[in-house]
């Protein structure tokens, strides 16, 4: 259809990741099926991605499913048999070793580990309760540095250096976990705000990119336009009112089927097409709109939601793949820590980028994984692949003490950040930001007042206030952008009951709306 020499649809997803096919089957499961999905890369999946080399499946993107009970994504896979109904619980033994090549007592690690998790856990108590924290005290990583003081300080000066490198070594560890260059970056009145399913991270033995033919399965394949780079979305077409407003998540829709009969929405591709429509329903992750809103949205989007944008982090965290010919780590060993000793945070990034890398992981016994983040992520980046190869030769060499450690066949590292399509790897709540803001990038936005359907609406992992970072809270938040159109009664054919068959517990999580 039509309209002005544009392609006209009711609604336009933009982007073909876990949000976005989220988003077209919840449309569809409502009968409405004049929508499109235009996707700037010529695949699907967005962040969920994997490549296969010479018979090695490489996992670039999304790795594991976050926890069992309550998880969408796990339901999904595990109906459609993605999931062994006998879970791989091997042992996970770990080396943790030093700069000069010694190996740390195993007891000193737990301890280190059990302290952590303890004062880590601390700091997300402060969302849930009434105390406040210290004053001056608003980052993560200002909190736990004075735990850590204060536990070291309690010791004899004798065990103290070894176990501050096994902290130091968590707080790395923790910015992967996190996505922030450091744990200053995240606010500590917020870090509670993620809630953490039951059950752990569980793999897909056929890989994560399989969770995407049953999320597409139903959508037909002209329904997804690939290569279709979105340059514009314009707002305020002839006969609005030529303002953006902004609806609050407690405030209620007003529906008024005469404000439909004109598209709202224009949005235009590098190639040179143009589609209208009534409703956009925007996934581009954050990083993407942080980076490029000013001149995506026209005119500009709401000042709450552009001052969301600012106070959410959206980090860089990176994986290094190594390839061997043949296995040289012990095949009882899982993982090698790097204890990395203090060096100076202000002195040239060449010099020390690479000591953001807190362990090597076997995903096979002639593949290994490393992981980086932040600043030296971006960074890391910008090498040539064979300049990283030669350095974590080097690296494990001398914290495993053999200098006869092979060099690696092939050395592959993403490039999150580098990637015009994402700018980042996922979300994080930086200090002075809220989990208001999350709510508030997810609210509807209108093209003029606030009557019939509105105009944008916004969804990704970055719009869900209580799963963000993670691959279902992308699907939750697609699923409820769908929904909140589909429950308008001058939008959706017929309101439908629809069953999934998940134990999905969002609505618990959210609240149980029963209007």
């Amino acid at each position: 259809m039509e309209q002005d020499g544009a392609n006209y649809y009711q609604v336009i997803i933009l982007g073909a990741g876990v949000a976005g096919l989220s988003a077209a089957n919840s449309l569809l499961q409502s009968q409405i099926t004049n929508f499109i999905i235009l996707e700037a890369r010529n695949r699907i999946g967005g962040r969920v991605v994997a490549i296969d080399v010479e018979g090695c499946h490489l996992e670039l993107g999304a790795s594991w499913i976050h926890g069992v009970l309550g998880n969408p994504i796990y339901e999904l896979a595990s109906a459609n048999g993605l999931v062994p109904i006998v879970q791989n619980c091997q042992a996970h033994t770990v080396l943790a070793a030093c700069e000069d090549g010694s190996k740390l007592p195993f007891p000193i690690l737990q301890e280190m580990y059990d302290v952590y998790s303890v004062f880590l856990k601390r700091c997300e108590e402060y969302f849930l309760c009434q105390y406040l924290p210290p004053d001056g005290v608003k980052s993560v990583g200002e909190h736990l540095l004075l735990e850590r003081q204060l536990y070291l300080d309690s010791l004899p000066p004798e065990q103290r250096h070894e176990r501050g490198l096994v902290f130091d070594y968590l707080m790395r560890r923790e910015t992967c976990i996190t996505g922030v260059n450091n744990l200053n970056d995240l606010d500590l009145m917020e870090i509670g705000s993620y809630t953490e399913l039951p059950g752990g991270n569980i793999s897909l033995p056929t890989g994560y990119t399989s969770i995407l033919k049953p999320l597409t399965v139903n959508i037909p394949a002209e329904k997804i336009l690939k290569e279709h780079s979105v340059s514009v979305v314009r707002w305020s077409l002839p006969g609005d009112c030529g303002r953006l407003t902004n609806l609050g998540a407690d405030e209620e829709i007003a529906t008024d089927s005469s404000t439909t009969s004109n598209p709202k929405v224009k949005i235009s591709c590098e190639n040179g097409k143009e589609f209208l429509c009534d409703t956009v329903i925007c996934t581009f992750p954050l990083g993407v709109l942080k980076n490029s809103a000013a001149t995506l949205f026209q005119p500009p989007l709401p000042d709450s939601i552009s001052n969301a944008l600012t106070k959410l982090s959206f980090g860089t965290v990176d994986k290094i793949f190594l390839e061997y010919d043949r296995p040289f780590l012990s095949p009882g060993l899982q993982e090698l820590i790097l204890l990395w000793e203090p060096c100076d945070e202000t002195s040239e990034m060449t010099d020390r980028w690479y000591r953001k890398i807190y362990s090597f992981t076997k995903v096979t016994e002639t593949l290994l994984l490393a992981w980086i983040s932040g600043d030296e992520a971006k960074y890391m980046e910008t090498l040539p692949f064979d300049t990283v190869l030669e350095k974590c030769t080097e690296i494990l060499r001398q914290f495993l003490g053999d200098p006869c450690v092979p060099r690696a066949k092939r050395c592959i590292c993403t490039s999150w950040w580098s990637q015009t399509y994402t700018r980042g790897s996922y979300t994080a709540i930086g200090v002075g930001g809220s989990q208001r803001d999350i709510v508030t990038l997810a609210s509807p936005v209108w093209a003029g007042p606030q009557r019939g359907p509105p105009a944008l609406l916004l969804a990704g992992e970055h719009c869900h206030p209580s799963f963000y970072s993670t691959v279902h809270g992308a699907y939750l938040s697609g699923r409820d952008a769908a929904q909140l159109l589909c429950k308008l009664p001058d939008f959706s054919p017929e309101i439908t009951l629809t069953v999934e068959g998940t134990a999905d517990l969002s609505s618990w999580i959210h609240g149980i709306s029963l209007h």
